[in-house]
């Protein structure tokens, strides 16, 4: 029925699509690809291979590639994975990139945010035009409460950042690679929180290991 309709469907014998699920003319299944629940997915989109999305809406154009996505809401024009996860109450924005890895929960993201691999964003309120890179955190949970982390548009979050909830970033605030980041940062603040690099030349050569002979 769906196929009449004009849903593309590369391979029926591996797709698993539950009656409740709204699928608009014009988008495309790809292998392995899993639609259950109340999820309604928008024209022109396409999902899979290797997808699983559960009482989520995919807006128009969207890609959801060898990801899983539930209980969220996915704007128009995003591009998710591969090997991404959206858990409940992620909502993105129009243009929103979230790449390889990279988990979110109960966070909204402004559009054209983009998340870079290996990434955790978790009980967040984020801006429109930030950039995450690689290894960024969410620090969201002291074992009793979750905690809010805030970041206004145009941030840039360098790789391996640990942001520590509750927490508010400025507009246009860039954090540097590695800080880890427990103080509010002020609009186009520049945030640098790591260890001094220190060398000591030739310390390598003086401690190796005598090999015996």
């Amino acid at each position: 029925r769906l196929m009449k309709q004009g849903v593309e469907i590369y391979d029926a014998d591996s797709c698993y699509i539950e009656p409740t699920v709204r699928i608009e003319t014009g988008t495309r299944l790809l292998p392995g690809t899993m639609l259950k629940g109340n999820s309604i997915i928008r024209s022109g989109s396409v999902i899979g291979p290797w997808s699983v999305i559960e009482n989520a809406e995919i807006g128009e154009r969207s890609v959801i590639n060898a990801s899983q996505v539930y209980n969220s809401k996915v704007a128009a024009d995003v591009q998710v994975g591969p090997y991404a996860h959206l858990r409940d109450g992620a909502q993105l924005g129009r243009g929103v990139k979230i790449g390889n890895f990279v988990e979110v929960k109960n966070s909204t993201l402004g559009e054209n945010t983009w998340a870079s691999p290996l990434s955790y964003l978790g009980d967040a309120e984020i801006g429109e035009r930030c950039n995450f890179g690689c290894g960024t955190v969410t620090v969201n949970y002291d074992r009793v409460e979750k905690h809010k982390t805030t970041v206004e548009d145009e941030a840039f979050i360098g790789c391996n950042s640990s942001l520590i909830a509750p927490l508010h970033i400025g507009k246009g605030a860039y954090i540097a690679a590695g800080t880890t980041v427990t103080k509010d940062v002020e609009p186009d603040s520049l945030v640098i929180g790591r260890v001094r690099q220190t060398v000591k030349k030739e310390w390598a050569k003086d401690h190796k290991v005598k090999e015996k002979k």
